[in-house]
C-alpha cells in the first residue's frame, strides 16, 4: 500500500445528489477503505447541516478557520471549481494559498466542458491573472476530458500537470433497483413513456427551452409524461416562477411530476424505466449522467455542446422545436436508437484519482 494519505476534499457534498458532490462522496468513501484519511469540507447548499459524512461550513470566516486548521494538521487539499462561479475562484484561491502557507500544495479538479460562462479563456480575458495563479498553484489539477486540458493549458499552464480523468466510473452502475416513491410509481403507471430529466432551477439549465420542448411534446401525445428531478431548496425564484408560468399556460400540471432529489439507487431505478434522458444544459461537457444511462442502453436527448458521446441524439440548446423533433423521433424509433448507443468504456477512473491524490 503507498504511504497513508490525509485529504481535505472541498466541494459540496450530498444531499442533494449532483455530478461534483457523487464523485466527492464515491473519493472520499474510497480513501477511507483503502486506510487513507479523508474529510469533507461541504460548501453545498446543506453545508450548515451536521452529518458524520462531512465537515460543516457556516460562514465564510467558519470555512478560513478550518482550511487553515485542517492544512495544519497534515491534511492536503482538493479543491473543486468550474468556470461559472466567481465565489468558486475565490474560494478556491483562498484555499489553495492556505496549502502554500503550512507548506502542502494541493489539487484540483476543473469540472465541466469546454464552454462555460467564464470559461475558456476568450470568454473573461480580464480573469486570465486569476485563472493563472489558480492552476499555476496546485501540483496536479484533474478535468474530465482532453479538450477541457488542452483549453486548461492555455492559461500558460503546463500540459504535463494535467490529467484528464473522464467523471464517470464503473461504480457509478452499482446500484440496487427500489421501489420508488408512491407518486412516482403512480406516474410510470399512467405514463407508458416517461421522459426523466434531472435539473436545477438556476441560469444555464435552459428551463424554457424544455418546457418549451416538452409542452410540444404533450400536445402531440397523450401517452408522455416528465419526470422533473432537482427542484431543492437553491432555487432561482424568478426562473421556477417563469417554470411554473408555463407549466399553467400549457396545462402540463398532471403531464409533469417534479421530485426534489433522488438518492443514487432511486436515481438508475427511474432512469431504468424511462424511455430516455433529457439533458438540457450545455456548460456540463460529456456529464456523468448522460454516460451512465448510455451504459444502461438508455437513450439520451440532450443539447448539443461539442463534447457529447457518439449516440447520443442533440438538440440545439435554445431549440424547444428541435427538442420536441427529436424526443417524438426517438419515441418513434427507439430500438433503432438503442441498437444505435455506443456504450461508454467503462474504467475505474476512480481507482486513477486515489492514486493521484495520494501519490502511488
Amino acid at each position: 500500500m503507498t504511504r497513508r494519505a490525509r485529504i481535505l476534499e472541498i466541494c459540496s457534498y450530498p444531499p442533494p445528489r449532483a455530478g461534483w458532490s457523487m464523485r466527492v462522496e464515491m473519493v472520499a468513501k474510497g480513501l477511507r477503505a483503502e486506510g487513507h484519511e479523508c474529510i469533507a469540507l461541504n460548501t453545498g447548499m446543506n453545508r450548515r447541516v451536521p452529518s458524520p459524512e462531512y465537515e460543516t461550513v457556516m460562514d465564510p470566516l467558519d470555512f478560513v478557520r478550518k482550511v487553515w486548521r485542517f492544512s495544519w494538521r497534515g491534511y492536503t487539499i482538493h479543491s473543486h471549481v468550474n468556470g461559472d462561479s466567481l465565489k468558486g475562484f475565490v474560494r478556491t484561491l483562498l484555499s489553495q494559498t492556505i496549502g502554500v502557507l503550512t507548506f502542502k500544495r494541493g489539487y484540483l479538479t476543473f469540472h465541466a466542458g469546454v464552454d462555460q460562462p467564464f470559461f475558456p479563456r476568450h470568454k473573461a480575458p480580464w480573469l486570465f491573472p486569476m485563472y493563472w495563479v489558480m492552476f499555476t498553484i496546485p501540483r496536479r489539477i484533474i478535468c474530465n476530458s482532453e479538450p477541457v486540458k488542452r483549453l486548461v493549458a492555455a492559461y500558460g499552464v503546463s500540459a504535463g500537470k494535467i490529467v484528464s480523468i473522464p467523471a464517470f466510473t464503473r461504480q457509478y452502475l452499482e446500484f440496487e433497483r427500489v421501489t420508488l416513491a408512491p407518486a412516482i410509481e403512480a406516474f410510470f403507471e399512467r405514463f407508458p413513456h416517461v421522459l426523466f430529466t434531472y435539473i436545477r432551477i438556476r441560469e444555464g439549465f435552459n428551463l424554457a427551452t424544455l418546457m418549451e420542448g416538452f409542452a410540444e411534446v404533450a400536445h402531440a401525445r397523450t401517452d408522455v409524461g416528465l419526470l422533473f428531478v432537482g427542484v431543492t431548496d437553491d432555487i432561482d425564484p424568478a426562473l421556477w416562477a417563469d417554470v411554473q408560468a408555463r407549466m399553467a399556460a400549457h396545462d402540463l400540471g398532471s403531464r409533469i411530476c417534479i421530485v426534489d432529489d433522488m438518492d443514487h439507487d432511486q436515481f438508475l431505478s427511474a432512469l431504468t424505466r424511462s424511455a430516455m434522458y433529457v439533458r438540457t444544459p450545455t456548460t456540463d461537457g460529456v456529464s456523468s449522467s448522460v454516460l451512465e444511462s448510455m451504459a444502461l442502453k438508455i437513450p439520451v436527448v440532450a443539447a448539443e455542446n461539442g463534447t457529447r458521446p457518439p449516440g447520443v441524439v442533440t438538440f440545439g440548446p435554445d431549440q424547444p422545436g428541435h427538442l420536441a423533433s427529436q424526443v417524438q423521433h426517438v419515441l418513434s424509433n427507439r430500438t433503432d436508437v438503442v441498437n444505435g448507443i455506443v456504450a461508454p468504456a467503462i474504467h475505474d477512473t476512480l481507482r486513477d484519482e486515489i492514486d493521484i491524490l495520494t501519490g502511488a
